[in-house]
């Protein structure tokens, strides 16, 4: 069969209406959270993040029409470029005491953010196919295609995208047929390690660690990161079931509706105040929907590399949900990270939006038998 064959041979299935629906509902409810903001703290970012939607809709357009398989022979350069970026914001002076971000004219773009989708496109091209993973020396190089990034990342600093890497790691290890023992095992000497980290974080890392376990119902810190948490509580407290959109708002005194980094970090607080307790819950439904359909789709396909980045793609956006949501309600520390598809920003929207659009690719075209069910393994150790 030949690739141009293959190509056409798309189709539009339920995976691809319920990724595409869900997908949509998130952006409704992101504008939702980001006009609540302005409402709220002043401000005309609503047209700023359409502005990003459209953008968003074309890098998506491009990642589901173009056939994902043609990404493997870039994979490995693409990687290559995305390290050489994450170098570069080093010779870029820092914004807000952190060198993230690459100045073109105008606009700023975010090597990190394209480092998850060169990480997973890495990883896919290397464990289709191959059954050294399956060792214990097989796993240094896939683990080495993880560490430098985060490493990077770290240097940046940005530890919210960082902790977002691992678990693409260790889920596309998984499906590819690594053996559970190996992975058990290097959880475990990760779990070792974790004085050593606590030891070379800086003093404002670890105080994101502490505020977390220092959480009281008394009056509000005046600044940091309690600051942020209690003010995001707050928030979600104000918003009761029902939310202000139905009830009005709580209160008069705007001060309590005051939150830093509101419509990006923290947008998951102006959904709840908007639309109480009902909206957390309906977001995170949506969530919730969006992540069973990339399963399902990548449990669908039947092509390698297909069902890697399709099980990466939904590994990076859960453990982004989680963190994000976690943090605003303080059962993690905070790290600085969006919420996919709802957060305002360029960036990570428009590469949210690529993964999206590549979910897509993956689920219009579900690959061909080419030596039976990929990643079964004749032998019963796991």
């Amino acid at each position: 069969m030949t690739l141009q064959a293959l190509e056409q041979n798309r189709s539009v299935s339920f995976p691809v209406i319920a990724v595409a629906f869900c997908s949509l509902l998130l952006v409704l409810l992101g504008l939702s959270g980001i006009q609540r903001g302005d409402q709220l703290e002043g401000g005309a970012f609503v047209p700023r993040q359409i502005v990003w939607i459209v953008a968003g809709v074309m890098s998506a357009a491009v990642a589901w029409m173009l056939p994902y398989k043609r990404l493997q022979g870039i994979s490995y350069p693409f990687y290559s470029v995305a390290l050489c970026l994450l170098v570069l914001v080093f010779f870029f002076p820092p914004k807000n005491g952190a060198r993230r971000w690459i100045p073109l004219g105008p606009i700023s773009i975010q090597p990190s953010e394209l480092a998850k989708i060169a990480l997973i496109l890495a990883l896919g091209q290397y464990l289709m196919f191959r059954k050294n993973h399956r060792t214990v020396q097989g796993l240094i190089p896939p683990f080495l295609m993880t560490a430098i990034p985060v490493l990077l990342i770290l240097k940046e600093p940005d530890l919210g995208t960082a902790l977002l890497f691992f678990p693409v790691l260790y889920a596309m290890l998984f499906v590819a047929g690594a053996k559970r023992r190996h992975l058990f095992a290097t959880l475990a000497a990760g779990a070792l390690m974790l004085p050593v980290l606590w030891g070379v974080m800086s003093a404002e890392q670890k105080s994101r660690v502490t505020a977390v376990f220092q959480q009281s119902d008394g009056g509000k810190p005046d600044t940091g990161d309690g600051y942020h948490l209690y003010q995001s509580k707050q928030l979600l407290a104000l918003g009761g079931v029902w939310g202000s959109e139905w009830n009005g708002p709580a209160l008069e005194d705007s001060a309590a509706y005051r939150l830093p980094a509101g419509r990006t970090d923290f947008v998951y607080c102006l959904i709840g105040e908007r639309w109480g307790l009902f909206g957390t819950l309906g977001l995170q439904l949506v969530f919730t929907g969006l992540m069973l359909s990339g399963m399902l789709v990548a449990a669908r396909t039947r092509d390698p590399f297909g069902r890697l980045i399709a099980t990466g793609i939904v590994a990076i956006l859960t453990a982004q949900v989680l963190i994000n949501t976690s943090m605003t309600v303080g059962l993690a520390p905070i790290t600085g990270l969006t919420l996919p598809l709802v957060s305002y920003g360029g960036s990570s929207f428009v590469t949210t939006a690529f993964c999206v659009g590549l979910l897509l690719n993956v689920a219009s075209d579900p690959g061909f038998d080419v030596a039976g069910q990929p990643f079964e393994f004749t032998d019963a150790s796991r």
